[in-house]
């Protein structure tokens, strides 16, 4: 790794972490978890949200990207269940990495075998003008698997209540407050829904594959594009929520929207033996001049 400019391992808000430069950004990931805490494209304010009372491994890390896999939340899972499964709180290995001509770096991460979990997991990324990932699951057993994921990206945000996201107008999403009835998207996502405004745990099926979240308050546009996904998540707890979480600080809902690429709900994904899945995003951002 030594080898390559622009790779090291250092600190990022404290927790040891790949630090990344290249000529059009900067990025941090936490091998704990196969975590990315930060990216940062040139000319810009960091992408990702990590909060700053987050707790320290061995507990998860909390804002950046977690890895949700082999389940997202606790979708089919018994109540005493680690929440987001069971790889964000173990020690990955950096298995590959290099520098394009261009000056993008790869990189290739994997958790250790999860005990009694029949499926093989990597995750690749290239940090360059864009962040891209990618987490691929392979079927390892001898039978049919099931399983649920997610990106759970925590998008820092100038101000929450003046963000919206495009892409979602006439979805179906299923209301996590309010006991997962569905309901139908009118218009933009925003935090100003009349049904229940000032906050939202929202599950939307049958997603398309692009999202623009504007953020006037921080004067520009992020945005997401996924594949492998028929489910959009989109999470920002609230100001009275937010209080139940004791690794979130009380005012931290106005600086971050969770827009995650997800299989949750009834996009679970089925591979056969030998088979393989993969999940993929790209978070790009841009100048936003008309706000």
């Amino acid at each position: 790794m030594s080898s390559i400019p622009g790779l090291r391992f250092g600190e990022f808000q404290g927790f040891p972490a790949l630090l990344i430069s290249t000529p059009f950004s900067k990025a941090a990931v936490s091998l704990f978890g196969g975590h990315v805490l930060s990216f940062v494209p040139q000319g810009f304010d960091d992408v990702l949200w990590v909060s700053p009372t987050s707790k320290r491994p061995p507990d998860p890390i909390r804002g950046g990207i977690p890895i949700c896999w082999p389940y997202f939340a606790k979708q089919g899972q018994p109540p005493n269940a680690p929440q987001h499964g069971l790889v964000r709180t173990l020690q990955w290995q950096l298995t590959h990495a290099q520098q394009n001509p261009d000056g993008d770096i790869v990189l290739a991460l994997a958790p250790p075998e999860v005990p009694d979990v029949m499926m093989g997991l990597m995750l690749t990324m290239r940090i360059g003008r864009v962040l891209e990932q990618a987490l691929t699951t392979v079927n390892l057993g001898a039978e049919t698997v099931r399983f649920t994921q997610a990106l759970h990206t925590y998008f820092k945000v100038g101000d929450s209540s003046r963000v919206t996201v495009t892409g979602l107008d006439g979805l179906t999403y299923s209301d996590k407050f309010d006991d997962f009835n569905e309901h139908i998207q009118r218009g933009d996502w925003d935090l100003h829904d009349a049904r229940d405004p000032g906050r939202s745990d929202r599950i939307y099926m049958n997603a398309g594959n692009r999202f623009d979240l504007i953020d006037p308050a921080a004067h520009r546009k992020i945005t997401l594009t996924t594949s492998g996904s028929k489910t959009l998540v989109a999470w920002n707890p609230g100001e009275e929520f937010i209080k139940t979480f004791p690794d979130l600080p009380p005012e931290g809902w106005k600086h971050y929207v969770c827009l995650e690429a997800a299989n949750c709900g009834p996009d679970i994904i089925e591979l056969g033996v030998d088979d393989s899945h993969v999940l993929q995003q790209t978070i790009s951002c841009s100048a936003l001049t008309n706000h």
